[in-house]
């Protein structure tokens, strides 16, 4: 299916965002956030929520700085 993800057009087999996250960062770091659509979805959902094609994805992750 084709997502866009922090706009960019991707194809991906991932069907959920749990999914999506481990395909495209492995390792999903502390601090990290999703949105599809515009709503953003938390962590205690990402296995639950699935993905249709065309969804826009946000993948954010916090970063230290002082």
């Amino acid at each position: 299916m084709q997502l866009v993800i922090n706009g960019e057009k991707v194809e991906t087999k991932a069907g959920s965002v749990d999914k999506l996250l481990r395909d495209r960062l492995g390792e999903v770091p502390a601090g990290t956030a999703v949105a599809v659509d515009g709503e953003v979805v938390p962590k205690s959902e990402w296995e639950s929520t699935q993905l249709a094609t065309g969804a826009q994805v946000d993948i954010l992750t916090a970063v230290q700085g002082g």
